[in-house]
């Protein structure tokens, strides 16, 4: 039955009855909107974001306030986004002859809940969808961090073995540098040093630099010491990349649920102006 030509506020009651129980045609169009409107959006927010950035250290937006700012607007563009989708699918889904006002209201939420679904498979969601993309990338930060640590960490003690050994006349011989650089990786990796490797190393300074037992026991104590804050310090960023990516994943699964919801109400909302055959022009309209 056609609806054109309906005035506003009169309901409709039957349709063809061939058709069927999902309209899959208005699933499509509500997912397909869903997703060019995160793309729209997203490229927004990304340029904004850039605009903010800063590449000169103290100039622009804090690290910290651009991630909150870009989580708060990956949020806000899945749930209007799919939202969106859904009323588009409530308006143009076809309503069954002989249904009741609550089963419509029931099968314009399930359209709608059809079409989140439909945009999150099929990527429309973007990084938002890709809940096992996101925990994999999470994965692979962690991973990269740990694997950074572990060559900075090596970088760091072959310096400081290089620094240990530098006297007055010379550099130190690449053996002891190497000696030396090995007990300094072992023992800060291990968190601490046996008395025995801080003698050794204390030794191996005072005969390559000629220094005296109290100065080379002072400089083998000080790498020691940064060493252990260094290594502090790694740790900290390692737990800090961890708890951020638990918190990531928390939000997008909840941003998930909230998007099914949003896409749920829309969808309703739209099927009940369907039902009422309102316009978009009607909208700006106020009754005398």
């Amino acid at each position: 039955m056609e609806y054109a030509n309906r005035p506003p506020g009169e309901a409709v009651s039957t349709v063809d009855s061939d058709l069927r129980y999902v309209d899959w045609s208005a699933i499509f169009a509500g997912a397909f909107l869903a997703t060019a409107l995160t793309i729209v959006l997203l490229s927004f927010g990304a340029a904004f974001g850039l605009s903010m950035a800063s590449p000169m250290p103290g100039e622009g937006v804090s690290l910290r306030w651009i991630t909150i700012a870009s989580g708060i607007w990956l949020i806000w563009t899945a749930v209007s986004s799919f939202a969106a989708g859904g009323y588009l699918t409530g308006r143009l889904r076809r309503r069954l002859p002989y249904t009741n006002e609550d089963e419509v209201e029931a099968r314009d939420g399930a359209h709608g809940v059809v079409v989140w679904a439909v945009g999150a498979v099929m990527g429309g969601f973007l990084a938002i969808s890709g809940v096992t993309g996101t925990l994999s990338a999470i994965g692979n930060t962690a991973g990269a961090t740990l694997e950074a640590a572990d060559g900075q960490l090596a970088a760091a003690t072959d310096y400081t073995s290089s620094t240990l050994l530098r006297g007055e006349a010379s550099q130190g011989s690449d053996a002891a540098k190497a000696e030396v650089a090995a007990i300094l990786l072992n023992g800060i990796t291990a968190g601490k040093f046996a008395e025995g490797d801080r003698q050794y190393m204390t030794n191996v300074v005072a005969a390559e630099t000629q220094l005296d037992a109290a100065a080379a026991e002072a400089r083998v104590n000080t790498a020691i010491d940064e060493g252990l804050v260094a290594r502090a310090q790694t740790i900290e960023a390692i737990d800090q990349t961890r708890l951020a990516g638990m918190i990531a994943a928390f939000v997008l699964a909840a941003t998930m649920l909230v998007s099914g919801a949003a896409a749920y109400f829309a969808a309703v909302t739209g099927g009940s102006h369907r039902n009422a055959n309102l316009g978009f022009r009607h909208y700006g309209h106020r009754n005398p």
